[in-house]
């Protein structure tokens, strides 16, 4: 199976080896990294503009590289929820009848964290400035800082991944055409 990640950030690409290799431990897979715009700010700030980066970069990385099987996009956004700013990924798919999403679980960012944010900071640089940490985003992300390593970035977006890709696991529940029930 050839997959691309439209990323070059090791804890995407991990993240997907680490869920492809779960999905489909008899298969070889040769995976790879692809930089490609996601169209949208480099820090997204709201559910659509996230969603909308991970689907652009599925789309570019099946533009640049046609011949995959798959094609990842994955994107990390902001999002303020009520009196609280959060963070959380979209994770689009892309391959021959398949065209699927998820959203990861969500984190609350601290004030401080959510104040550098929304003065126009990435959320990597800012975890790195507020945390005297260097390139964060590429490790564990704001998810392992926050709490203590329990989960990270890989983790998660792995997990998303596993969900993003059902249909391949259950392919036909989601073959069926929707029906409407009466209440």
């Amino acid at each position: 199976m050839n997959v691309i990640v439209a990323s070059l950030n090791p804890a995407k690409i991990e993240a997907a080896r680490q869920a492809l290799a779960l999905l489909f431990p008899d298969q070889d897979i040769e995976l790879n990294g692809l930089a490609v715009p996601s169209g949208v700010a480099a820090q997204p700030m709201s559910d659509a503009e996230t969603l909308q980066g991970a689907r652009n970069r599925a789309l570019a990385a099946r533009r640049h590289r046609p011949g995959a099987d798959l094609w990842i996009g994955m994107e990390g956004g902001i999002d303020r929820l009520q009196a609280h700013t959060i963070t959380f990924a979209w994770l689009q798919v892309l391959g021959p009848g398949l065209d699927n999403v998820a959203r990861s679980a969500s984190l609350t960012l601290p004030p401080f964290v959510a104040s550098a944010v929304s003065q126009g900071e990435e959320l990597g640089q800012a975890m790195d400035r507020l945390f005297n940490l260097t390139n964060c985003k590429q490790q564990g992300g704001a998810i392992g800082v926050l709490t203590r390593n329990l989960l990270d970035r890989r983790s998660v977006y792995r997990d998303t991944l596993i969900l993003a890709l059902a249909p391949l696991l259950s392919p036909a529940p989601y073959a069926q055409p929707a029906t409407q029930t009466s209440p």
